[in-house]
């Protein structure tokens, strides 16, 4: 017996197929990942995070909006990601988009089975968006900020830190380290 090659989806075709299905996917290279259930330490996380955003781009007065997970990031046109909170700059997004074409900063916040992804598939995909300046990895358990920033060229510059304030520029937003986790 022969096995049967898994059948390959663009991000269109992901798309169509993904909408009003219930559980949360991200297509890699047109393979469909199905994601898995989070603990209430990365839930808890995850939304600290939003709300640091959200606050700093009110803060800084920005024409920028913060977008929770659920929305799709195209990274060519066989790989989406679904990042765990993202920040655009421009015109609100139409309210029924389920992606966001544009995004300076995304959010990924670690998870026992996702380490590995995050910090390799994820991070070269993200820094194939143009608009991309910012990657912020939260480890939830050791409460460190991987901050991934592109760079001049090609290069991408890496931070690891546990304190302190974070400097998103562009678009301009200031947060404090701590804001981006749970208070204990």
């Amino acid at each position: 017996m022969v096995a049967q090659p898994k059948p390959r989806m663009t991000v269109d075709e992901f798309l169509t197929w993904a909408e009003g299905r219930p559980g949360r996917y991200e297509l890699v290279d047109g393979e469909v990942f199905a994601m898995s259930p989070e603990r209430a330490r990365h839930g808890l996380v995850k939304y600290a995070a939003q709300t640091a955003l959200n606050r700093a781009i009110e803060t800084a007065g920005l024409p920028c909006h913060m977008m929770p997970d659920g929305m799709t990031v195209r990274i060519d046109a066989a790989t989406t990601f679904e990042p765990d909170a993202l920040v655009y700059c421009g015109p609100p997004v139409d309210l029924d988009a389920i992606e966001v074409p544009n995004p300076v900063v995304v959010v990924e916040v670690l998870s026992p089975g996702t380490r590995s992804v995050d910090s390799g598939t994820k991070l070269i995909g993200y820094f194939q968006v143009a608009s991309l300046c910012h990657y912020l990895i939260l480890d939830p358990v050791k409460r460190l900020l991987i901050h991934h920033r592109r760079g001049q060229g090609s290069s991408v510059e890496t931070h690891i830190v546990s304190d302190g304030v974070l400097d998103l520029t562009p678009p301009g937003l200031q947060i404090a380290v701590a804001d981006l986790f749970v208070r204990v």
